[in-house]
């Protein structure tokens, strides 16, 4: 047993442990790219937000914004919602038929649906890491029980019951334990990170829209006005 490393114990595992821990590193594979990208995602986004959030309250009009906006070819996160709800503006002003409540009902649903789309962009992904970070542990528990009843059946083929004979078994199984646990661990603790970022984009986002109907809805009750 002592001339046994944990590479010796993966290359001599059953076939069926050798699947186990496949699919684990695989799992965890997935687990970590889903984290880097989403880190990188959520950190562009919040960096882009706050660039916009500067320029729509620097004092320009809304049609200047729009134009830089189209010009620099933004088409997510906030720029993607103010396009949304400007377009829809655009639209309603140049039709002149419907009276200004119907047009800001029509614009705050172009945001609203612009906004959807953002935040499931957002959460892309997170399923996968929350699949992970549920079912790996099953199965390096299920990796577990086959190197422990693998070491039994052992037992019982020899009639005998050294540590020579059960070692290599419960070795495996821990080694599918801890695979499991590894995979899943950071799944999770990426999952309710992300999950808290998204809330956070989502309230942004939701708290922008807002702030944009306010103005069109005093620009339009300022035109019924004049």
């Amino acid at each position: 047993m002592n001339d046994l490393s944990m590479l010796d114990l993966i290359l001599k595992a059953s076939l069926l442990a050798k699947v186990v821990l496949l699919l684990l590193v695989a799992a965890s594979g997935v687990s970590w790219y889903v984290i880097f990208s989403k880190r990188g995602l959520f950190s562009r986004m919040a960096s882009s937000a706050e660039k916009f959030e500067d320029r729509f309250w620097s004092g320009g009009n809304l049609a200047d914004l729009y134009e830089s906006v189209r010009k620099n070819q933004e088409t997510e996160g906030l720029a993607a919602i103010f396009t949304a709800g400007y377009e829809e503006y655009t639209r309603q002003q140049t039709s002149g038929r419907a009276a200004p409540e119907d047009q800001l009902a029509a614009v705050s649903r172009q945001m609203r649906v612009a906004q959807v789309r953002e935040v499931e962009r957002l959460e892309g992904g997170l399923a996968m890491l929350a699949t992970i970070g549920s079912t790996s542990p099953y199965v390096g528990l299920f990796g577990t029980v086959w190197g422990i009843m693998a070491a039994f059946i052992s037992i019982g083929a020899q009639k005998q019951a050294s540590l020579a004979t059960v070692a290599p078994g419960i070795a495996e199984a821990l080694i599918a334990t801890a695979m499991g646990l590894f995979a899943a661990i950071p799944a999770v603790i990426a999952y309710n990170f992300f999950t808290r970022s998204v809330e956070s984009m989502e309230n942004r986002y939701h708290t922008f829209a807002e702030e944009m109907l306010g103005i069109i809805d005093r620009g339009l009750r300022h035109a019924r006005q004049a």
